[in-house]
């Protein structure tokens, strides 16, 4: 370990003087100084490796803080739009919100461990946010179970966005006039309504948000001041949950 640091600080060191003492030296002393530098490096290469791991933390622990930041700097429009379903336990001690993709395999991976996660605990309450990005297709889906909400309300939408998820087929109008009819609901006012300023201000404002948590991939999950880019197995986010709790 001693050793380790004592290699870091030299390559620290190394990069400072390349920085700036270098211009003090003389040409041989400079020489002299670089192929130090360089036989050290050549003969311990984990110094490279280390330093770029201990970037990589400093990296994380500042994207971290300004996610906390900005996760409560925003913490109603998370929580509490009245525009995006929310399921679970209403009154759940820990709330989950996924930015999500209809067509994007890693959402459609972690719907049964998501599923699994809310039923199993039993005290989280689940949001989420519709956050088409992967093509027309994507939106299409996004428009149809928004669209659904708006006009037969969130158990309509839970039964649609579960069918969606799981579709194996495009979402072309065959197939989403079989998906409302298996719904037990009209598909011509749900296509109407599709096109509807109120279901394109929904996604924007979706957007919008993603953008202020730089969330550019799906899924991406924010559990109290953290935002999880990236799909994560179950017993991740049942260990994240557990961490939330104990504070």
């Amino acid at each position: 370990m001693r050793r380790s640091l004592a290699a870091l600080a030299l390559c620290l060191t190394a990069t400072t003087a390349l920085a700036g003492g270098l211009e003090d030296m003389t040409d041989a002393e400079r020489a002299a100084f670089q192929k130090e530098v360089r036989a050290y490096l050549l003969a311990h290469p984990e110094v490279l490796v280390e330093a770029m791991d201990a970037l990589q933390a400093q990296r994380d622990a500042q994207q971290a803080s300004a996610d906390k930041t900005i996760v409560a700097e925003n913490k109603a429009a998370l929580l509490e739009d009245a525009n995006s379903w929310s399921g679970g336990n209403p009154n759940g001690d820990i709330t989950v919100v996924e930015f999500m993709d209809y067509r994007c395999g890693y959402c459609r991976k972690a719907f049964d461990e998501v599923e699994q996660l809310v039923k199993t605990d039993g005290n989280i309450r689940f949001v989420v946010k519709e956050f088409p990005i992967l093509g027309e297709d994507s939106v299409i889906s996004s428009r149809f179970a928004i669209a659904v909400r708006q006009l037969h309300g969130d158990e309509a939408y839970r039964k649609a966005h579960d069918a969606l998820i799981t579709l194996r087929g495009q979402p072309d109008k065959a197939n989403l006039e079989k998906l409302a009819a298996d719904l037990g609901l009209e598909a011509a006012p749900i296509f109407e309504k599709m096109a509807s300023d109120e279901v394109t201000d929904i996604i924007k404002a979706n957007h919008a948000m993603a953008d202020k948590l730089q969330i550019s991939g799906t899924p991406t999950f924010i559990v109290g001041d953290q935002v999880l880019r990236g799909y994560l197995p179950l017993d991740a986010m049942q260990q994240i949950v557990a961490d939330e709790r104990a504070g």
